[in-house]
C-alpha cells in the first residue's frame, strides 16, 4: 500500500514562510542597523579625527623648524628638562627659558625660526629652543584635545614591523596624571609594545602607506594619521576615543526599534495572508500546474493551449498570458543560442588563425642569425587582443648592416593588425633599397597617406646598425625614446628627435641621426604598451620603472632583459587586464672582434 504523506496547505506554508521571513528580516535588520549605526559612528569619528589630525599637523608644521624639533626631541629625550601642561603664567620654567633665549638672541623668534637659524645657535641654546617649543606644542595640543573631546591624543614613532610605539608627545586634560602606567598620559620617551595587537599594527601600517585608519582596542578605537619620518622611523599622530557608552546606547535603541518593527510586520502579515488566500492562491494553482508542465515536457504548444482557457481580468490573467509568451520566447531563444554559439565558434577559429598568421609575419625564430657572432637580438610582441597593432622587424640589409624596426599602430584588433602588416611590408621593402631611415619613412608615409580613408597612423623607430663601427643611423616618427646601455654604464633613456607619425600627413620629411654603440653596448626598443601598463587604479608603469627593470638585468642577454621587463610589468599590474599591445626588442652589439660570453 502506498504510503501517504502529510499534506500541508499552501496558506499554511505561506504563513510559515511569513513568520520565518519576519523573524529572519528582524534578525538581519537588527544586525544590519547595528552595523550601520556602528559604521556611521565610526565614520563620523574618522572624519572628526581626520580634521583633528590635520590640526595637530598644522600645530607641528607651523614651526619652520618642525622636522628639526621632532628629531631633536627623539634623539635627546633623556636630556631635556620638559615642563608639561603649563599655562605660561609668570614664574614657569618655560617663561624663564623664553626670557633667557630672548636676552641671548634678541632677533630670534622661535615660532618663525628656521632649522638653519636654530642649528647656528650654541648647543645649550638649541636645547632651550627644543624645551620651550615642546612646552608650547603640549599646550596647543591640550587645547585641541579638549576642544574635540578626545580621550587620548598623542604622537608616536614606530619601527618597520609596527610592533612598538615610542611616544613623542601626548595631550592631557587639566589635572590628568602623566606617568608610564596604563591609561595615564605618557611623557616623552615612553615605549609601548603593540606586538600582540594586530589591529593597531595594521592601522599604523595603513596610515603610513595610505591615509588615516581606525583600529579596534576593546572599548576604544585608535585613529592614526601619518605625520612624517624621524630618523627613518614613521611618525604617526594617534587619537583614541572611548565608545563604550555610545555602543550601549546603539544596541538598546536598535533592539527597541527592531522589536517594534517585527510586531508591526506580524499584524500586517495576518491581513495579507487573508487577502492572498482569497484573491491569489486558488487561481494561482492553475497557472502553477502549467508552469510545471512546461518544466517537465518543454511542450510550449500544450502550455499555450491550457493557459489560453483562463479568462481572468487581473494580474493572474496577465500572468497566464505572460507564461504563454515566455514559453514561446524560450523556444526562439534556444534556437538563437544554437546559431550564436556556432557563429562564435567560427569567429574564434578565424581570430586564432589571424593570430597565428600575425605571429608568422614577425621574426620569431631565435637566434635569427646563428652564424653571426658580432651581435645578439631578441624581440617579443604580446597583443592586448587576439591580434595586435604593434610590430617589430629586423633583417640584414647586407653583410655589415642590420635594419631594426619597431612600430605601433593607432588602433587595436583586426583593423590595426591589417594596417600593421601593410606598413611592415612597405618599411621592409623600402629599407632594402634605401640606406637612409629618414628617406624610408618619407616614402612609406607618402604611400600610406595617399590612400588612408580610415585615418590610421603608425609611430615608427627605424635604425640601421653598422656592425663594423657600431654606429646606428636612425629616424624616429613619433615613437618612444630608445633606452641605451654603453659598456661599464647603465641603461639610460636616449632622447632622440621625434618626427611626426607615419600616415598622419602627406609630404612629411624626417631627419636621420647617429647613435654610436661601443662594443658590448645594448639598445632597448619598446612600444607605449610598456610604460602605459596600468594598475586597476590607473597608476602607470612609467619609463622610470622600465629603466629600473632594465638595470636589474642589464648584464644579461637580450632574452633575459626582455624577461625581466615583462615580469616587472606583470608584477606591477597584478590582476588588471592588459590594455595595450606589449612589444619589446633588445640588441646586444658585441662588436666585430668579440664573441658572446
Amino acid at each position: 500500500m502506498k504510503k501517504k504523506h502529510l499534506r500541508i496547505g499552501i496558506i499554511t506554508q505561506v504563513a510559515l514562510l511569513f513568520v520565518l521571513g519576519i523573524l529572519t528580516t528582524g534578525i538581519i535588520a537588527y544586525f544590519t542597523q547595528l552595523a550601520a549605526s556602528d559604521y556611521s559612528v565610526r565614520d563620523e569619528i574618522k572624519q572628526i579625527a581626520t580634521r583633528t589630525a590635520e590640526e595637530v599637523k598644522l600645530a607641528v608644521n607651523e614651526y619652520p623648524s618642525g622636522d628639526w624639533l621632532l628629531r631633536y626631541w627623539y634623539e635627546h629625550d633623556d636630556e631635556l628638562d620638559i615642563e608639561y601642561d603649563v599655562d605660561f603664567s609668570a614664574g614657569t620654567k618655560t617663561e624663564e627659558k623664553t626670557r633667557l633665549l630672548h636676552e641671548r638672541h634678541p632677533a630670534l623668534e622661535l615660532r618663525y625660526a628656521s632649522t638653519e637659524q636654530i642649528e647656528a645657535l650654541p648647543e645649550e641654546d638649541q636645547k632651550l629652543c627644543a624645551e620651550v617649543a615642546y612646552s608650547w606644542l603640549i599646550t596647543r595640543i591640550n587645547e585641541i584635545k579638549r576642544a574635540n573631546h578626545i580621550d587620548f591624543l598623542f604622537c608616536v614613532l614606530t619601527d618597520d614591523a609596527y610592533q612598538t610605539q615610542y611616544f613623542l608627545f601626548s595631550a592631557a586634560d587639566p589635572g590628568a596624571v602623566r606617568g608610564t602606567n596604563y591609561l595615564e598620559v605618557y611623557p616623552l620617551g615612553k615605549v609601548v609594545s603593540v606586538a600582540d595587537n594586530e589591529s593597531q599594527q595594521e592601522s599604523m601600517r595603513y596610515a603610513r602607506d595610505h591615509q588615516g585608519h581606525l583600529a579596534e582596542a576593546g572599548d576604544y578605537v585608535d585613529y592614526y594619521a601619518y605625520l612624517g619620518t624621524v630618523d627613518g622611523r614613521p611618525a604617526l599622530i594617534g587619537l583614541t576615543y572611548n565608545l563604550s557608552g555610545i555602543n550601549t546606547d546603539i544596541r538598546n535603541q536598535t533592539r527597541r526599534g527592531t522589536t517594534l518593527a517585527v510586531a508591526n510586520q506580524l499584524v500586517l502579515s495576518l491581513l495579507c495572508l487573508g487577502l492572498i488566500y482569497l484573491f491569489v492562491l486558488r487561481a494561482l494553482k492553475k497557472v502553477q500546474e502549467n508552469i510545471r508542465l512546461y518544466k517537465n515536457t518543454k511542450d510550449s504548444h500544450a502550455v499555450a493551449e491550457n493557459l489560453s482557457q483562463i479568462r481572468l481580468r487581473n494580474e493572474l490573467g496577465e500572468l497566464a498570458t505572460d507564461v504563454v509568451d515566455l514559453t514561446r520566447e524560450m523556444d526562439d531563444y534556444l534556437g538563437r543560442i544554437e546559431t550564436i554559439t556556432a557563429e562564435r565558434e567560427r569567429i574564434d577559429t578565424e581570430l586564432a588563425l589571424a593570430s597565428r598568421i600575425q605571429d608568422d609575419m614577425l621574426p620569431n625564430v631565435f637566434p635569427p642569425f646563428p652564424e653571426r657572432k658580432d651581435f645578439e637580438i631578441y624581440a617579443s610582441m604580446t597583443p592586448a587582443k587576439e591580434v595586435g597593432g604593434d610590430f617589430y622587424d629586423f633583417f640584414m640589409v647586407d653583410d655589415d648592416h642590420l635594419a631594426i624596426v619597431i612600430a605601433d599602430v593607432s588602433d587595436k584588433g583586426i583593423p590595426a593588425a591589417l594596417f600593421m602588416m601593410a606598413s611592415m611590408l612597405m618599411i621592409h621593402q623600402a629599407a632594402m633599397n634605401e640606406p637612409s631611415p629618414a628617406k624610408v619613412l618619407e616614402s612609406v608615409n607618402n604611400q600610406i597617406s595617399g590612400n588612408n580613408r580610415e585615418m590610421m597612423f603608425v609611430s615608427v623607430w627605424l635604425g640601421v646598425l653598422d656592425l663594423r663601427t657600431g654606429v646606428i643611423t636612425a629616424a624616429n616618427a613619433g615613437h618612444e625614446y630608445p633606452i641605451v646601455k654603453q659598456p661599464n654604464g647603465h641603461f639610460e633613456v636616449f632622447r632622440d628627435k621625434h618626427g611626426f607619425v607615419v600616415g598622419g600627413m602627406d609630404g612629411l620629411t624626417y631627419k636621420d641621426y647617429e647613435l654610436k654603440l661601443l662594443p658590448d653596448a645594448k639598445i632597448f626598443l619598446y612600444t607605449d604598451g610598456v610604460p602605459e601598463a596600468s594598475k586597476p587604479d590607473n597608476v602607470l608603469f612609467g619609463v622610470e620603472r622600465t629603466v629600473e627593470a632594465l638595470r636589474s638585468a642589464e648584464d644579461g642577454s637580450p632574452v633575459q632583459i626582455l624577461g625581466a621587463v615583462n615580469q616587472a610589468v606583470e608584477d606591477f599590474i597584478g590582476d588588471a587586464l592588459q590594455f595595450d599591445d606589449l612589444t619589446m626588442l633588445c640588441v646586444h652589439y658585441i662588436g666585430p672582434d668579440k664573441t658572446v660570453n
